[in-house]
């Protein structure tokens, strides 16, 4: 039987880890279903918490509205240098303070910010031929470990700054696996489905590269989902534990997961 919030507010976890959760896609045109995960990450106890977020959908929307088309290789975002004041003023202004917005209006104590600020995570560029494209490392966690034992609520745009202060756009997903890393936290990848489908249609309990490797060789893995298995696969393997990829239409399996259950499909890493 799934625990209640109820018990679950009871319990204190003093004994995990900070959990990373990375959002995008539809939640952030859900102002229901963003309300429902806050709702359950205030409901946590001495839990830490990070949100990472993107916000394509937004993206692509402010894109269109300016006269730029968008363009995408293996799932990944190009970006022109000249789509970037766009794209940053979408990822780390709007969507940003919209979440920082809905938070406060349940009373949570949540502060936006970029990867870039409080020297969190160093941005090369990519070299994958994607424009102002960002390779995020994690760096400094003073900022994030000051405002987690102040009980704040982070939420990390995915707009990140190269040495010579130039921003760049992160892959979400892997600028969540820099501030995993950066906190040794866990983490968890919120998608639109509930985790990742075999060729039956079938979800996947748990998965390894070798099996992520057939399936997206096969296309069964394909555009937005490759990126986000790859992502998964290195964190796993860069952390030595395994990944949850799960559905933010069901954000109470969020206590289920820091109650040591698996949920959706768990990515391994290497043996």
């Amino acid at each position: 039987m799934k625990p209640s919030l109820k018990t679950y507010k009871q319990n204190t976890l003093q004994s995990h880890k900070p959990l990373v959760i990375k959002i995008g896609g539809a939640i952030l045109e859900k102002v229901s279903a963003l309300k429902s995960l806050l709702n359950v990450i205030a409901s946590l106890n001495n839990q830490s918490v990070v949100l990472v977020h993107g916000g394509g959908c937004v993206v692509d929307e402010m894109l269109s509205q300016a006269g730029f088309t968008t363009e995408k290789k293996h799932g990944l975002r190009v970006t022109p240098k000249e789509q970037m004041p766009i794209i940053a003023g979408a990822l780390a202004g709007s969507v940003n303070k919209s979440i920082v917005a809905t938070a406060t209006s349940l009373h949570m104590q949540a502060v936006g910010l970029s990867l870039a600020d409080g020297d969190m995570v160093l941005c090369t560029l990519s070299d994958k031929n994607l424009g102002m494209v960002g390779e995020p490392s994690a760096h400094s966690s003073k900022l994030l470990d000051t405002l987690l034992n102040a009980k704040f609520l982070p939420v990390i745009s995915s707009i990140g700054s190269l040495n010579n202060g130039e921003l760049v756009n992160v892959n979400a997903d892997d600028a969540a696996v820099a501030i995993c890393k950066l906190l040794n936290a866990e983490l968890l990848l919120l998608t639109d489905v509930n985790g990742v489908k075999d060729g039956e249609g079938e979800y996947i309990t748990s998965l390894n590269t070798e099996q992520a490797s057939v399936l997206i060789d096969e296309g069964v893995i394909a555009g937005g989902m490759t990126a986000k298995v790859n992502a998964a696969l290195n964190a796993a393997n860069q952390l030595r534990r395994s990944i949850a990829v799960a559905s933010w239409q069901s954000p109470e399996q969020i206590i289920n997961l820091l109650n040591g259950e698996n949920i959706g499909t768990r990515i391994q890493p290497n043996s």
